[in-house]
């Protein structure tokens, strides 16, 4: 009777035709056979989280396939069992915290979803997939170090973990943390006295993964500590890969030295999704609910909400349990619904009609009635078009807040606007002043 390895190995070989190349590599092809007993089949996995993803995605066809090869009915199981131990030096240990250690679950957590497979491409983040998953799948990659940079929830966060994800199936050494957890290890470090000890347990890393720079541009001491890091993990060869929200020329008082290692690199960004990105994003996350989504709806929604794809997932979610306690099924009136209480329950609207207000110099009045004339009318627009960019909200939930105008009203202030712009300089700088204005609030 053959090993149950064998048996597997015969599986593999119908599995590889039957998922992409990239699935079959990154979660089957380190995989083996442990044992079969009483109609079970238990497939040993090199860590928790493929053990986790196969049971989660490929459980039923990997149970088709056991089936079929062993011509009797069968179960399938996924245990963490690899065939090599990790060595002690790969859990990344250092006695930095509350007096005892600083492991891999605090400075390193990688979250199971953000994965490669899991990522929506589209013309506004294809150069920072592509380039993340080549630094991912080669360690000699020329894209060293790789800076990824956009607006909040647009992947960022997805992409370098995905990387990490991708990179610890090909058996490289990983280290993801945030600038904030850095900042917070390091103060304690030199609250203990040892600083040394904090920059040595990063020596050992094929694979450096940074989120969220930005944190640490006024925190001098801590920038300097990162630099040398940086720069000794560079010089030794090791894989860099860090997130901002911004080019790292603007960046204030991140040092000259570090931007200028940064942009020697890759500096890739990611744009807001295009319409083609948000609806293949929300098609994707409907499969995940149980609810039937109308293909008009998932439309409506991705034509509507255009901020980032953490709004379009909020949005999403909210619309499902919505519809799960009330039993009503999804369409565009429910979508409807939704955008307008979302915008309803926006306290920065009033804001910004204020400041669009002051700046133009006609009354919120005047800005939510039924008067056209030219200068009330344009004032009406320019807060149509900042009210977009400023919330992210759909015009249908725009106009419900400007005196109950329709979508194609809203629609045509904000593209009126957008095009004039380009060529009106005072404009751009009237509506930049708005922003700023907008921004320095925020901020108090």
């Amino acid at each position: 009777m053959e090993s149950a390895n064998e048996t597997w190995v015969k599986a593999l070989g119908e599995l590889q035709t039957q998922v992409s190349r990239a699935n079959f590599n990154t979660w089957l092809k380190n995989s083996h056979g442990v044992s079969f007993q009483n109609g079970v089949f238990v497939v040993g996995t090199p860590s928790a989280f493929v053990a986790e993803w196969l049971t989660k995605r490929l459980h039923s066809l990997v149970k088709k396939t056991l089936t079929h090869v062993l011509d009797t009915e069968t179960e399938v199981e996924f245990v963490v069992r690899g065939k090599t131990t990790p060595s002690p030096r790969k859990q990344l240990q250092s006695s930095l915290a509350d007096g005892g250690t600083i492991t891999r679950s605090r400075t390193d957590p990688l979250t199971a979803r953000c994965t490669f497979d899991t990522f929506i491409v589209g013309s506004c983040n294809r150069l920072a997939y592509a380039t993340a998953l080549e630094i991912a799948e080669n360690a000699s990659s020329t894209f060293n170090p790789l800076y990824i940079y956009g607006s909040t929830g647009q992947g960022k966060t997805h992409l370098l973990q995905a990387i990490g994800h991708a990179a610890r199936m090909n058996g490289r050494e990983v280290l993801y943390t945030t600038a904030e957890r850095f900042t917070d290890d390091f103060v304690l470090s030199v609250k203990q006295k040892r600083v040394e000890e904090f920059s040595a347990r990063f020596r050992s890393l094929s694979l450096l993964l940074f989120d969220d720079i930005q944190f640490l541009a006024s925190k001098r001491q801590t920038l300097q500590c990162f630099y040398h890091i940086f720069d000794e993990l560079h010089q030794n060869g090791c894989q860099i890969a860090l997130t901002g929200d911004s080019h790292p020329r603007d960046i204030h008082m991140l040092g000259e030295k570090l931007r200028s290692r940064i942009e020697s690199g890759m500096v890739a960004s990611i744009q807001p999704p295009e319409f083609e990105t948000r609806l293949s994003f929300l098609e994707t996350k409907g499969t995940e609910f149980d609810t039937p989504i109308p293909p008009d709806a998932l439309g409506l929604l991705a034509e509507e909400v255009r901020g980032n794809m953490r709004q379009l997932e909020g949005a999403l979610v909210y619309l499902t349990a919505h519809t799960r306690l009330t039993g009503d099924t999804i369409s565009t009136q429910s979508v409807h619904n939704l955008l307008t209480s979302i915008s309803s329950s926006n306290g920065d609207f009033r804001t910004i009609l204020q400041a669009v207000s002051d700046s133009f110099d006609v009354s919120m009045e005047d800005l939510l009635s039924t008067k056209r004339d030219k200068k009330t009318a344009f004032a009406r627009q320019v807060a149509m078009y900042i009210l977009r960019t400023e919330t992210g909200c759909s015009f249908s939930a725009i106009g419900h807040e400007l005196g109950n105008r329709n979508h194609a009203t809203v629609m045509h202030g904000y593209r009126k606007v957008s095009d004039e712009i380009s060529e009106n300089h005072k404009l751009a700088r009237q509506i930049g002043r708005i922003h700023d204005l907008l921004s320095s609030e925020k901020q108090l």
